[in-house]
C-alpha cells in the first residue's frame, strides 16, 4: 500500500494541481472582494462568505487527497453503481427538496445545502466512459449511440424537472465527447443548424415582410433549410451538379413566387417554400431508391425534421419557456431592452467591468461590486469582480489560466492508454470549457443568463466540490497511467 501511494504521488500531474491551487486561491480572493462591504475586515469569519468559501476549499483539498488515495480500479468498477446511485438521488431531489428561488434543487442538510446536479457531472462522466469502454461498444451502432444519448439525457431531464434549466444544458457538454470518439459531424451539424433555427426564428419571428404574407424568421429558417440540404448532396452524395441544380431551381421558383405575391397577386410566400421542401424530399427519397443511395433519404429526412424543428420551437419559446427567460433571450438578441428587468444584471455587469479599466482599481476597491449594484455578484456574476479589480490585465491573466489548464486536460486525455481515461478526461475538459464560455460570456452579455458557476472562483461548496471531484478522479486515472509505465521498465526482457 505504501509503495502504491508513493508511486501516485510520482505519477501524479503535478501541472494540473499548481493550476487549480491557483485558480482556487484567486477564487477565495474574488469572492473575498466580491462579498466584502465597508468597514468589514475579518475574511477568515465562519460568519462571512470568504470564511465560509475557506472551509469549502479545505474540505476540497481532503476531497482531492482521498481521490488519489483511492485504487483508479475503483472507479471502473463502481462506475454504473455510481450512476445509478446519482439519478435516483435526482429523483429525490425533485420531491424533498424545498423551493428556493423557484427551483428544486438543494437538499438541506442541517446547517448545509448540497445541490445533487453539481456531482451528477462526474457520476454521468464514469458512466460514458464506462459503456464506450465496453468491448463490444462500437458509436456506429444505433443501440449504443441511443443507450449513449440515454446516459447524458437522463440527468439532464431529471435537473429539468428540478427547474434548474442552466445546470442542464451543461449536459449539451458530453456530446462534445461523443464527437471526439467518432459521432458523425453530421450529428453535431445538426445541432448547429436547430440553434441557429431557433435564434433566426425568434429574432424575426415578428419581422413581416411587405406583400408576402410571410415573417421574415420563417423565411430566413425555409431558405436555409433549402441551402443546406443541397449542400448536403455535393457533400455527402458527392454530387455536385446534382445539388447545384436543385439550388437554381428552388431559387428559381422562389423568386417568381416573391415576384407574383409582391407585383400581382398577394398571397403567402411560405406556401410556395413549403411546396419547394416537399419537393425536395419526394425528390431526394425517389434518388435513395433509384441509385441504392442511403444519403439521399437522410438528407430528405433532414428536410423534414428541419421544417418540423422550426414551428416546434415556436411552441417551445411561447409555451415551455418561463416568461422571465423568454425576455432574457429577447434582450440578448437585442428584441428588447429592460435595463430595469432582465438586462440588470448584464448591464451592471458590464459596467463593473468598464469601470476596471486595463490596470483595475484593485483588490477591495471596487465600486460597482462593493456597493452590491450586480446582482450574484460573488456566485454566477464573479467574473465581472475580477474585471473591476483586476481590470483587463487581471482577467485576461484569469482566462490565459483556464486555457492552459483547459489545454493541459486534453493533453492528459490524448495520452491515456484506455477509452476509458480518455473519455473521462474528455468528459471533464468539456465540462470546464462549458462552464467557462458560458458563465464569462453571460457576464459579457454575449451568452443568455442560465445561471451556472465559474468553476473555482463562484462562492459555494457544491460547486467546488463537484469540480474537485470531476478534476481529481481523473488525475488518479492519469497517475496509473505512470504507474504502468514504472512497471513495464521493471519488467525483464524475454
Amino acid at each position: 500500500m505504501a509503495t502504491r501511494n508513493v508511486s501516485v504521488w510520482k505519477s501524479v500531474d503535478w501541472t494540473i494541481i499548481v493550476l487549480y491551487l491557483i485558480l482556487v486561491v484567486c477564487g477565495w480572493f474574488s469572492v473575498c472582494g466580491a462579498s466584502y462591504t465597508y468597514g468589514e475586515v475579518d475574511f477568515f469569519s465562519f460568519d462571512s462568505r470568504a470564511g465560509k468559501q475557506l472551509v469549502w476549499i479545505g474540505c476540497s483539498f481532503g476531497l482531492g487527497f482521498i481521490l488519489l488515495m483511492l485504487e483508479e480500479k475503483f472507479y471502473d468498477a463502481f462506475a454504473y453503481v455510481i450512476y445509478i446511485g446519482m439519478i435516483l438521488l435526482l429523483l429525490v431531489t425533485i420531491f424533498i427538496a424545498p423551493d428556493t428561488k423557484g427551483s428544486r434543487s438543494w437538499l438541506v442538510l442541517g446547517p448545509v445545502s448540497l445541490q445533487p446536479a453539481e456531482f451528477a457531472k462526474f457520476a454521468t462522466a464514469l458512466a460514458l466512459a464506462k459503456f464506450m469502454n465496453s468491448y463490444s461498444f462500437s458509436i456506429h451502432k444505433w443501440k449504443d449511440a441511443l443507450l449513449l444519448v440515454l446516459l447524458v439525457l437522463l440527468p439532464m431531464c431529471l435537473i429539468i424537472m428540478q427547474k434548474e434549466t442552466g445546470s442542464a444544458l451543461v449536459y449539451i457538454a458530453f456530446f462534445l465527447v461523443l464527437y471526439r470518439e467518432g459521432m458523425p459531424g453530421a450529428i453535431l451539424f445538426m445541432g448547429v443548424c436547430a440553434i441557429l433555427y431557433f435564434i433566426l426564428s425568434v429574432r424575426y419571428g415578428e419581422v413581416c415582410v411587405g406583400g408576402m404574407g410571410v415573417n421574415a424568421g420563417e423565411l430566413l429558417v425555409l431558405s436555409l433549410i433549402v441551402v443546406f440540404a443541397c449542400s448536403m448532396v455535393w457533400v455527402y452524395c458527392k454530387r455536385s451538379k446534382v445539388g447545384f441544380r436543385f439550388m437554381g431551381w428552388c431559387a428559381l421558383v422562389a423568386g417568381i413566387g416573391a415576384a407574383v405575391s409582391y407585383w400581382w397577386h398577394p398571397f403567402h410566400l411560405s406556401y410556395v417554400l413549403w411546396g419547394i421542401c416537399a419537393f425536395l424530399v419526394i425528390a431526394f427519397l425517389y434518388f435513395s431508391v433509384a441509385r441504392r443511395s442511403r444519403n439521399f433519404a437522410l438528407i430528405a429526412l433532414f428536410i423534414a425534421g428541419s421544417a418540423g424543428f422550426l414551428y416546434s420551437s415556436d411552441y417551445v419559446f411561447n409555451k415551455v419557456l418561463q416568461p422571465h427567460q423568454q425576455v432574457r433571450i429577447k434582450v440578448l438578441l437585442g428584441m428588447e431592452e429592460d435595463l430595469a428587468g432582465a438586462g440588470y444584471n448584464v448591464n451592471q455587469s458590464k459596467i463593473a467591468i468598464g469601470s476596471g479599466g486595463v490596470f483595475g482599481k484593485g483588490f477591495l476597491n471596487g465600486t460597482q461590486t462593493k456597493l452590491k449594484y450586480v446582482p450574484e455578484q460573488d456566485t454566477d456574476f464573479i467574473f465581472c469582480t475580477v474585471g473591476e479589480e483586476q481590470g483587463f490585465v487581471g482577467a485576461s491573466a484569469v482566462l490565459l489560466l483556464y486555457l492552459a489548464f483547459i489545454l493541459r486536460l486534453v493533453v492528459l486525455s490524448e495520452r491515456q492508454y484506455d477509452t476509458f481515461g480518455r473519455v473521462y478526461g474528455y468528459s471533464v475538459a468539456s465540462i470546464f470549457l462549458f462552464h467557462l464560455f458560458i458563465n464569462v460570456g453571460m457576464v459579457l452579455g454575449l451568452t443568455p443568463v442560465i445561471g451556472i458557476p465559474l468553476p473555482f472562483f463562484s462562492y459555494g461548496g457544491s460547486s467546488l466540490w463537484g469540480f474537485t471531484i470531476l478534476l481529481f478522479i481523473f488525475l488518479r486515472i492519469d497517475a496509473s497511467r505512470g504507474e504502468q509505465i514504472q512497471r513495464s521498465k521493471r519488467m525483464p526482457m524475454s
